[in-house]
């Protein structure tokens, strides 16, 4: 977020106690306000997202509600002298943009190295300045680590570690968060070597037998065990903070932390007790203490306010997309090698049945079109005697889909959850799948015809979160380098805002609240300099966000 200048975040509506907000399923929306506008924005090209009126010019605000959406004229009107006006000619307005999946908060950060670098030889060094001021024996840690990024054109590996850090114990997180590289101290202080069996669900990669360095899935575990630093409650809520903050800057005014545990939702609650949450987050808990806690306490999906919601329990059932660990019925490009499951089906059904008898909604990551079929299968199952509304179970990713396998998720009304700015970010990664494959993988356009209400997921840090760059990669199919992957998948430009804004209301039950612009919704839109619909496509990431409003605040200003 370099060069953007921040303001002061303005307000929160911390007040608001945890508890009050609107049932789990309901999308009734909420009621209108009445009165003169606290806020006006005036001569923008405003778009609602409502089907029947999907333009207007400006829009009124009164206290944390849409006032009014239409004319100019109308809506100042409702002005008296106390009302903060925005001219906003030349610019256009949008509801607030909407993550579906993310992962905000990781305050290790700040005990590591960003190791996001271009070339192999700079993550060698800044990971040997790291160890110079490093205890002996202590861990060297480096994150945002992406093995297609280097001008080296490989993967690091274990002897690259081993030549810059050969006396200190070191774990490097692919941004992915699936595979980690170490180095032979690492492997000799969790005490692994060679004879090492791969675990179930996990992999440690070798050549000729010998590690190359490389550990994915379950296989991580003894590593972060022993390189994870704990943190106290003051750095996870400023963790949270920043994220929110970072976050605003990019028109973001909802996200969802996919995989939440207790100490990451008191963060969330210590940052909008502070005045300092600059999103709402829907938390999706994952296994753990506060899962259990939850079910013990009678706690389940749709509790909160419209700050901070619980939403569906998460599971992940396989790899990861971004590093080639997802399970597929088909093999890699060149190899045998179909990817890694990390649940079985027994395990997934047993899961699906225990948060649904606990009245949590769903939602299982998982990336390839095998693991989409397991996941379907126990969805229609447990769906199968199922009474009252659609519960909309989740599929987190859904990156591999066929025909059959997009009738079955329509036909349960599951919510997938496929990358928005993964074809534009991480075009090197597409090699390994293919040309065909990519035809099938965030397939937007297949979702959409198919009349899913697809949603918008970033899965930061893995992916981009900037719904800019996300609207560019769903309509271009570009990468980095002008490659198009999947053009078959492009869709339009209003198309993705509409994924962006309302489906991802609609994915956390929220459709009722948030997602359009329309009287007694909740007043967050977004200011950007230039229509997306009126730029170069290949230069719709480059758009500049003038303004954010939650609730009727500024939680950012350029």
């Amino acid at each position: 977020m370099s060069g953007i200048t921040r303001r002061k975040f303005l307000g929160s509506s911390a007040a608001i106690p945890l508890g009050l907000g609107i049932a789990a399923g309901s999308s009734a929306q909420g009621k209108p306000a009445t009165g003169m506008a606290s806020m006006i924005v005036t001569g923008a090209n405003v778009y609602t997202m409502v089907w029947d009126n999907p333009t207007a010019e400006a829009v009124a605000v009164r206290g944390n509600r849409l006032l009014a959406v239409g004319s100019n004229e109308d809506i100042i009107r409702l002005a008296n002298a106390s009302t903060r006006r925005i001219d906003a000619r030349g610019m256009t307005v949008t509801p607030g943009f909407i993550d579906s999946h993310s992962h905000p908060i990781l305050p290790w950060e700040s005990q590591g190295v960003n190791v996001d670098l271009r070339r192999i030889s700079d993550v060698q060094d800044v990971l040997a300045q790291k160890a110079a001021v490093t205890r002996p024996g202590d861990w060297v840690r480096g994150f945002m680590y992406d093995d297609t990024k280097f001008e080296e054109e490989r993967a690091l590996n274990l002897r690259d570690l081993d030549d810059a850090v050969p006396n200190h114990p070191v774990y490097v997180a692919h941004r992915g968060g699936h595979t980690i590289v170490v180095n032979s101290k690492a492997f000799e202080v969790a005490g692994i070597d060679r004879d090492t069996p791969d675990p179930v669900g996990g992999k440690f990669y070798r050549e000729g037998g010998e590690f190359t360095g490389k550990v994915a899935e379950y296989a991580t575990r003894p590593f972060r065990l022993l390189a994870i630093p704990q943190v106290d409650r003051a750095q996870l809520m400023q963790s949270a903070i920043l994220s929110s903050k970072a976050m605003a800057a990019a028109g973001l005014t909802s996200t969802t932390d996919a995989g939440c545990n207790r100490d990451r939702f008191v963060a969330y609650n210590d940052a909008r007790d502070a005045g300092e949450l600059a999103f709402r987050i829907s938390v999706m808990p994952r296994g753990g203490e506060f899962y259990d806690g939850l079910k013990k306490a009678g706690v389940s999906s749709g509790f909160g306010d419209d700050m901070i919601r619980i939403g569906a329990a998460k599971f992940g059932a396989d790899g990861s997309a971004s590093e080639r660990t997802m399970y597929m019925s088909t093999p890699y490009e060149g190899t045998d090698d179909h990817g890694i499951l990390t649940m079985t089906q027994e395990q997934i059904d047993d899961a699906v049945d225990d948060a649904v008898a606990h009245g949590f909604r769903v939602g299982i990551h998982a990336n390839g079109d095998w693991t989409i079929d397991m996941v379907l299968k126990a969805y229609e199952r447990v769906l199968k005697n199922h009474e009252g509304p659609n519960p909309r179970h989740r599929i987190e990713h859904c990156s591999l889909i066929n025909d059959s396998l997009l009738a079955r998720i329509k036909a349960t009304g599951v919510i997938p959850t496929p990358f928005y700015t993964y074809a534009h970010y991480h075009g090197n990664k597409w090699v390994d799948y293919g040309e065909e494959k990519m035809e099938s993988m965030f397939a937007h356009r297949s979702f959409l015809d198919a009349g899913i209400p697809v949603a918008p997921a970033s899965d930061y840090r893995p992916g981009p979160y900037e719904p800019m760059m996300a609207i560019q990669s769903m309509v271009t199919r570009k990468d980095m380098r002008g490659r198009v992957w999947g053009p078959s998948q492009r869709i339009s430009v209003t198309e993705a805002m509409r994924i962006c804004t309302m489906h991802g209301a609609y994915a956390s039950f929220e459709e009722g609240i948030k997602g359009s612009l329309e009287p007694g919704k909740l007043a967050d839109f977004v200011i950007l300099e230039q229509d997306p619909h009126e730029v170069d496509p290949d230069t719709i990431k480059e758009i500049r966000i003038v303004q954010t409003v939650m609730g009727g605040l500024t939680t950012y200003e350029a």
